[in-house]
């Protein structure tokens, strides 16, 4: 049965990430209190919660009962918890968890998510199974060049992946199947990439936000623009798409489905059962962000309204290469409608996300325009 936590209550985030941070956050605001388990160190939402849990897996059942007994209900903020620490929490614990694992075992694991797509009506690209460097080369037959091969599990902002664009490319991909199963997917020309995140609650209320366009460098997002620029007709589909699966899979929370839009249709590129980089933006631009409905889907509260609140929004990464540069251009220049996010990262590495900028505006090219300005001044 369905349960609502009221404020006051704890709310367990496994994992401390950016996501936890402004789950955490917007979680406070709405009088909750905040649990986190983390395993690393000086983590972004370790600075906002009330009880915080440092272990060094995610799977040490002591640290799980410790964490567990304060919690009213758990959620997660990224998709590599172990299905077992779910299990566990599971059948050993009070604490409520609406989402259980089955997103967990859905997004782990490349092979699984696309044939679970597939079994319930969605389209996908073209893709194999790869075991072997013979499996490959069967792939570059069947899928004509070029095509990706990517890890099954624990890839992500461009990692576990390599593009093979010729035959004298093929052994790039070995290292990645001497590490684990992989997968090769048929190289998509598509038009668009875009992103629809899905909220539902624990009472079968669902709303969707605004679709987003993205575009990414190097496997990484790099700028979201809100609203996406597709047809009503490929909206409606990429919408009703997104609803369907999150019913008949029978998902609480937060789901964020990225789509290729080819012609007509739209392919499903990848899933995340959370608050999604792409959804950014609507801690500024809409009444009640994605971090807000998570946690009211999670506690059993009415959603909220997801409507854009101005025209036209967009988001743009900063990267640890950008750092430095984004804190001095925003502690030197006044911008109208723009708002910068640090997640108080202590170490700025290559390509790691830092932060995000948010901007609103009267019109999407401007945005657009102000978001390239900006983002080229870093």
């Amino acid at each position: 049965m369905a349960q609502i936590i009221l404020p006051n209550s704890v709310i367990g985030i496994l994992g401390g990430g950016q996501l936890g941070r402004m789950m955490a956050i917007a979680a406070k605001e709405m009088g909750y209190r905040i649990a986190v388990l983390e395993n690393t160190d000086y983590c972004p939402a370790q600075y906002v919660a009330d009880f915080y849990f440092k272990t060094t897996d995610y799977t040490d059942k002591k640290a799980l009962d410790e964490f567990a007994h304060i919690c009213d209900v758990i959620t997660y903020e990224f998709e590599n918890i172990p299905i077992a620490t779910i299990e566990y929490l599971q059948n050993n614990c009070k604490a409520y968890i609406p989402q259980g694992s089955t997103p967990l075992k859905i997004s782990q694991h490349r092979l699984i998510e696309k044939t679970t797509i597939q079994e319930n009506g969605g389209q996908v690209t073209k893709f194999l199974p790869i075991s072997t460097m013979q499996d490959i080369e069967k792939a570059s037959a069947e899928l004509g060049y070029p095509f990706i091969v990517k890890t099954c599990m624990q890839g992500y902002d461009g990692k576990g992946q390599v593009l093979i664009k010729h035959q004298a490319d093929l052994q790039q991909a070995e290292a990645l199947v001497k590490e684990q199963k992989c997968i090769a997917e048929a190289f998509v020309h598509f038009e668009k990439e875009i992103s629809v995140i899905v909220v539902r609650n624990t009472q079968n209320e669902i709303i969707t936000l605004p679709i987003a366009e993205n575009e990414h460098r190097n496997g990484i997002l790099h700028k979201t623009i809100v609203p996406a620029h597709i047809s009503d007709q490929t909206t409606e589909l990429a919408t009703q798409t997104a609803i369907n699966f999150m019913i008949q899979m029978d998902l609480v929370g937060t789901l964020a489905i990225e789509f290729f839009v080819v012609g007509s249709k739209v392919l499903f590129n990848e899933l995340a059962p959370r608050p999604h980089n792409s959804g950014h933006f609507s801690i500024e631009a809409v009444s009640y962000s994605q971090f807000q409905q998570h946690i009211r889907a999670i506690c059993g509260l009415p959603l909220g309204n997801s409507e854009l609140l101005v025209p036209a929004a967009g988001m743009v990464n900063i990267l640890g290469q950008h750092t430095e540069k984004a804190k001095r251009y925003f502690a030197t220049h006044h911008t109208h409608n723009t708002y910068c996010h640090l997640y108080g990262k202590r170490e700025e590495k290559h390509n790691r996300k830092m932060g995000h900028i948010t901007i609103l505006g009267k019109h999407r090219n401007l945005v657009v325009q102000e978001i390239d300005k900006i983002f080229n001044c870093l």
